[in-house]
């Protein structure tokens, strides 16, 4: 499902214009990746959290020379679904 296709549902559920709808979608999707970017935990009631961890730097290697390489440290952005979310898809 792209944003287009939330803005859509969104839509035809509310009885909205696509256009407001999207703008709608877009301003959520604004607001999440603006506070992950700070470091805040998104938490959506009966839907899940997301939320900023650490990875420390580590050891690897180039695939394509096989030499080691040092890769840094970098946060990345995770998902926890709620119990709701997990009954639902595993029906």
């Amino acid at each position: 499902m792209t944003n287009s296709d939330l803005a859509d549902y969104l839509a035809n559920e509310t009885g909205s214009t696509k256009a407001d709808a999207r703008k709608a979608v877009d301003l959520v999707f604004e607001a999440i990746g603006s506070a992950c970017a700070r470091g805040e935990e998104v938490s959506v009631a009966g839907f899940g959290k997301f939320k900023v961890k650490d990875v420390a730097a580590r050891d690897g290697r180039n695939p394509a020379t096989g030499e080691a390489i040092r890769i840094a440290a970098s946060r990345k952005l995770v998902f926890a679904p709620a119990k709701a979310t997990k009954d639902k898809i595993n029906g």
